[in-house]
């Protein structure tokens, strides 16, 4: 009965995963049953449906700002169904403000630095930051270089290190195409160096087929925690289980 309850969005599939030093490490793209997987992505939408009693019973929101940032070539209009549903709490949730995530990650972490520091200076108060999958590096990276401007980041399908190597596109380009060799090496060294130091929820699925499951582990920041969600890459954002991680994690943060 409680598989059948987790299948129709009345009951989480989501549950914290305390030991991730155990599980392994990544070793290329997501396999190809998990990739092949993604064409059944529209279910997570259906789900919603049984799960609109819970989601309705999540804490109201103290009215904080919550910018959403869109995967790689994902159109800001991908979060809009989120960042509704986070306003209806009572959350004051926007989008990043350009458009399509087109895939320069260096760029965008400067603009949305520049971004998040203009409506937190005119709010008073601290953003939380809510990034799907390449959206997830940028919000990682924005935390780190001003942890006084965010309270909380979550991810969800975020690449922690490695690149393209561990997602789909290094199996249809090869793993020299478009993939950064340093990445892991850069992200390591920023690790060390600096540390992310605001509270930080990683959500993750072995069910993804666009980045590899294991590569989303952070095990470099103290603190971070891990939450494994049952879904497809591209059906998280329409996914019950990850808007109630989301609202449970930002009314935490409020208390």
């Amino acid at each position: 009965m409680t598989p059948l309850l987790g299948l129709t969005g009345l009951r989480s599939r989501a549950r914290t995963a305390a030991d991730v030093d155990a599980l392994s490490g990544p070793s290329g793209p997501p396999p190809t049953w998990a990739t092949l997987g993604e064409l059944t992505s529209p279910l997570a939408a259906a789900r919603l449906v049984g799960a609109v009693p819970r989601l309705a019973s999540a804490r109201r929101g103290d009215g904080h700002l919550v910018i959403d940032i869109p995967g790689w070539r994902a159109p800001e209009l991908s979060g809009a169904p989120l960042r509704a549903y986070l306003r209806r709490l009572g959350y004051d949730g926007r989008g990043w403000g350009f458009g399509t995530n087109t895939g320069d990650p260096r760029r965008d972490v400067e603009r949305l630095s520049a971004r998040v520091l203009d409506l937190v200076d005119a709010a008073g108060a601290p953003a939380s930051l809510v990034g799907w999958s390449l959206g997830g590096v940028i919000a990682r990276e924005v935390a780190r270089r001003h942890p006084d401007a965010v309270r909380r980041v979550i991810t969800y399908g975020t690449p922690v290190a490695g690149g393209a190597a561990h997602t789909s596109i290094a199996r249809a380009y090869g793993r020299g195409a478009g993939v950064d060799a340093d990445a892991a090496k850069v992200a390591r060294r920023l690790d060390a160096r600096s540390p992310i130091s605001v509270p930080l929820t990683v959500m993750f699925s072995r069910r993804d087929g666009v980045v590899a499951w294991q590569a989303c582990i952070d095990r470099a920041t103290p603190g971070v925690e891990h939450v494994e969600v049952s879904s497809t890459h591209i059906g998280m954002g329409v996914d019950p289980d990850v808007w109630a991680v989301v609202a449970e994690r930002l009314a935490a943060s409020s208390s």
